[in-house]
């Protein structure tokens, strides 16, 4: 691995720039990261208070089997399937779950094929393990969706031995039904492609219900989060669904890389697993959201601005103003207080063309981030 194979994660590197410049005082609208504005359930808050005066101390590497229990009956609820808990890890956040990922199903330097735009930490993480990355460039065109007959196209070319794809996707929000995540898996089967699911954006489909690949079979492994539906961004909380054939080896490796995850975070996400309605609520609120942000960005120019069809985000083409938007954004955020993450984070060559904007906080705050921007592009 060579130093430039690793970038910088541009929407923190905004994040801290806007958290200096309201240091000064100055007040920013924060677009530039996927965390929701809205707190844990008060379920949650509430189980955690009372369980502070509880000792804790490590739990199994795999995680608390009550947790493991609850998220394999969520997979019944939600889903129609079984999912034995001992397939199920608990992990410090989807990021520890790609490393063990990663660690226990492929042998070193192979070959992962991640979608391009794409979520940054999937190359970052690669390249730090010592993979090697092939991307599958993704058109606005199509809706950002990939295909069966893209995926077979590349591997043609470079043959890989995985596939990673998220779904709803991050930056775009393409999401994909039942029958076309099928059709990807049943593709990557008869490649002998191993097939990984980023399901962290699930509770946050506005389409349509999610699709799942533990649906179509148990040979996919599938990384999933608290952070995003349950608004626990910052307790690094986390699962996976692992194939048994890898299942053990996973958690040889996390009782030495991680040990376990915190307690307390795994008491919260217990609770959080109750809390349907409260973030059903929070899910509306950026239906809400979306609909005002893609119509005002299509109102000030931007284009592909057709709303996502899931998570909490706008992949909008800025080349109306830009063909620099690392550039755009700096000077977006220094200029008006609107800080957004430029496209570089997610495509290392059409990046420049791009920009996400995050509609997972307030519709006050997106309503003066579109006056704001509307002043900074000259129409105010």
């Amino acid at each position: 691995m060579t130093q430039e194979m690793l970038r910088p994660f541009y929407a923190m590197e905004i994040l801290a720039r806007a958290k200096a410049l309201e240091a000064q005082g100055r007040t920013v609208r924060h677009l530039e990261i996927g965390e929701p504005g809205a707190s844990p359930a008060p379920g949650v808050l509430g189980a955690v208070r009372a369980g502070l005066d509880i000792r804790s101390g490590y739990t199994a590497a795999k995680g608390d089997p009550l947790l493991r229990a609850r998220l394999s009956a969520r997979y019944r609820e939600r889903h129609g399937v079984d999912i034995d808990p001992d397939r199920i890890i608990v992990t410090m956040g989807s990021s520890s779950g790609f490393i063990l990922t990663f660690l226990s199903a492929f042998q070193p330097g192979a070959r992962i094929a991640v979608t391009r735009p794409g979520y940054p930490a999937y190359l970052n993480t690669l390249a730090a393990l010592n993979f090697s990355a092939v991307e599958l460039p993704l058109s606005a065109a199509n809706g950002w969706v990939l295909t069966p007959e893209a995926i077979e196209a590349t591997w043609q070319e470079c043959p890989f031995e995985g596939l990673l794809l998220a779904s709803p996707a991050n930056p775009t929000g393409a999401a994909l039904d039942s029958e076309a995540l099928a059709a990807i898996m049943a593709c990557c089967s008869r490649l002998g492609v191993r097939f990984i699911s980023d399901e962290i954006y699930h509770g946050l489909n506005h389409t349509g219900p999610d699709a799942s690949a533990l649906e179509a079979g148990d040979e996919a492994i599938v990384v999933n989060s608290f952070s995003k539906y349950y608004c626990m961004t910052g307790w690094r909380i986390g699962w996976l669904v692992m194939p048994e054939d890898i299942v053990r080896r996973a958690e040889i490796m996390a009782q030495s890389l991680f040990i376990s995850a915190s307690s307390i975070s795994q008491r919260a996400a217990l609770a959080a697993l109750d809390e349907s309605a409260y973030y059903e609520a929070r899910k509306a609120e950026y239906s809400e959201n979306r609909a005002i942000l893609a119509a005002g960005l299509e109102r000030l120019g931007f284009g592909d601005t057709r709303p996502a069809d899931g998570a909490f985000y706008a992949y909008v083409n800025a080349s109306a103003f830009t063909n620099d938007t690392m550039d755009f954004c700096i000077s977006m955020l220094e200029l008006a207080g609107v800080a957004s993450t430029p496209g570089a984070d997610f495509d290392r060559i059409d990046g420049h063309k791009f920009v996400r904007f995050s509609y997972a906080g307030t519709r006050a705050d997106i309503e003066d981030a579109l006056d704001r921007m509307d002043a900074f592009l000259g129409r105010g």
